[in-house]
């Protein structure tokens, strides 16, 4: 009786830990897969601008930007977006699990976090399905700020032309290392 005793909570122990093992091997996977992105966007985005100024590099946001998300999930098997709560893309409006993730992002960053370590990676149930879903905080850097800083920093070129491009555009006024939105990943598990 007693070795019952000992061995059923040990048994549900040990069944516990592949569980705690693979939620850290998919979190360190989807850290992996989100911090690849966005320095191969920054370096075109960099590039683009040498070439054809700020109003020139939109186009690497509006199209490149996705179709890179779009190849790195064809390549990883995560599902890869950037989404924002001030979106200037209609496509990049967070669903309610992203929302809540950005809203708590702002708490954490007002209370004094820094925006740069900024994640939050968990399994999920969405329609009796498991998956794993994580965001990663996208702070802005100087170079963001010629697109979606505060107006003194947006020139009147790239004003018009975000104007033509995103009639509902709200993704300015923002300064350096303010979370200008995320970058999203998610896999069924």
């Amino acid at each position: 009786m007693n070795m019952i005793r000992i061995a059923l909570p040990l048994a549900l122990a040990i069944a516990a830990v592949p569980s705690f093992a693979n939620d850290d091997k998919l979190l360190t996977e989807a850290r992996g897969v989100a911090s690849s992105v966005p320095p191969k966007l920054l370096s075109v985005l960099e590039e683009e601008i040498k070439k054809s100024g700020p109003e020139g590099a939109i186009g690497v946001c509006r199209e490149k930007a996705p179709a890179m998300a779009k190849a790195a999930s064809e390549q990883t098997g995560w599902a890869i977006r950037r989404v924002s709560l001030k979106n200037r893309n209609p496509k990049a409006v967070p669903d309610a699990w992203e929302e809540a993730v950005l809203k708590d992002f702002d708490k954490r960053t007002a209370a004094g976090e820094k925006p740069t370590g900024l994640e939050k990676g968990e399994v999920v149930t969405v329609d009796g399905k498991q998956m794993y879903r994580y965001m990663k905080a996208l702070p802005t850097q100087d170079l963001c700020l010629q697109c979606h800083g505060t107006p003194d920093r947006i020139s009147p070129a790239v004003q018009a032309r975000l104007k033509e491009l995103y009639p509902n555009d709200k993704g300015v006024g923002y300064h350096a290392a303010e979370i200008r939105g995320a970058i999203t990943l998610k896999k069924p598990l």
